[in-house]
């Protein structure tokens, strides 16, 4: 595997007209902006929405300078996803004291400021992490306005599971107790005619209702890539530094050439639940640095959320023949808003 290569400018080190023109041959272009965090470049944000218009654009941040994102290029954000981890005790600790309180004063702004696309709470969940406390929390939470809550699990970015867990395995017991009780939790609230907003549950639950297949949910590789800061093009934000990851350039390259130039491997070609999981994480699938034995624990994890919801597929069915709900409820997400679906 190639060694990472930390010697990427800090800042966009190509014009915004590279960019614009890059994008002019695509119809449709969606952008997310990403960092770290990318609205310490505000300005490059302004410039580029004022350059290029986007069918969505959306943002990933950690929340903190939201505030400073002027309210005529907010309001045309179509998805804005937050750090945050659960409530203030558990944010902080991993976050940074008083990082809650700052969260929660910048989602109240921009909701008074006219935001009305989906705000979702975009969660990491580590080893000091309950998930249905967690989550249950976001959602339920009246102040925050969250309309989804998404998380991904900090798992198989470093050379084994020891490096940063304590006892993995232990721990994902535990974590598929959890995600049993939210599946109950949202069939529960279902019945009540409310669909709570769990994006990895009804970004699964789609195609088991549905009867219809997925390849990698994330796109990564497939109809989505990023533009690293030298302008290179790598199949995903998350590995930037690896030369491994690098499948094209901003100036030589068209978004037609590049349209499905990296797939998932055999591993995932050949398992049971690849209709409905598409990969889960292509980095991870290429780098596997948690050996073979630390990848299947971690699919372990999907293939039980992926059981969960097959189980409460006809009762789910019954709603809708009920008209308690309906299937266009399920339908999420209506275009790629960077939520990977899959923890």
């Amino acid at each position: 595997m190639n060694e990472p290569h930390p010697d990427l400018p800090i800042q966009p080190a190509w014009k915004t007209q590279d960019l614009v023109d890059f994008l002019s041959k695509d119809k449709s272009p969606t952008i997310c902006f990403y960092g770290g965090e990318p609205l310490l470049e505000t300005n490059k944000i302004l410039e580029i929405m004022d350059q290029i218009d986007a069918e969505h654009y959306s943002l990933q941040t950690n929340g903190l300078l939201l505030n400073k994102l002027p309210t005529e290029y907010l309001i045309r954000f179509s998805t804005i996803l937050v750090s945050i981890d659960g409530d203030e005790e558990k944010t902080d600790v991993n976050r940074g004291k008083g990082t809650y309180d700052k969260l929660s004063t910048n989602i109240k702004d921009i909701r008074s400021r006219g935001f009305t696309g989906d705000l979702i709470a975009r969660m990491t969940i580590s080893e000091t992490s309950e998930i249905y406390k967690d989550v249950v929390y976001l959602i339920e939470n009246t102040e925050l306005t969250f309309d989804h809550v998404h998380w991904q699990l900090d798992v198989q970015w470093d050379e084994g599971m020891e490096t940063r867990w304590d006892d993995f395995p232990k721990w994902m017991l535990k974590y598929n107790e959890g995600i049993s009780r939210l599946v109950d939790y949202w069939i529960t609230n279902l019945e009540r005619g409310e669909n709570k907003g769990m994006v990895p549950l009804l970004g699964i639950f789609r195609h088991i209702l549905n009867n219809t297949s997925t390849d990698l949910p994330c796109e990564a590789g497939l109809r989505s890539f990023a533009i690293r800061t030298d302008g290179k093009i790598s199949f995903c934000p998350l590995p930037p530094e690896y030369d491994f990851s690098v499948v094209g350039d901003i100036e030589k390259n068209s978004p037609s050439e590049l349209e499905n130039v990296i797939g998932v491997g055999n591993t995932c070609l050949e398992c049971e639940v690849y209709n409905l999981c598409g990969g889960r994480c292509l980095f991870a699938e290429k780098t596997k640095l948690w050996g073979e034995k630390g990848f299947d624990l971690v699919c372990g994890t999907v293939k039980h959320l992926i059981r969960e919801l097959q189980s409460i597929k006809p009762r789910v069915e019954t709603l809708i023949q009920k008209g308690i709900v309906k299937r266009e409820d399920f339908d999420y997400p209506k275009y790629n808003n960077t939520t990977e679906i899959i923890p």
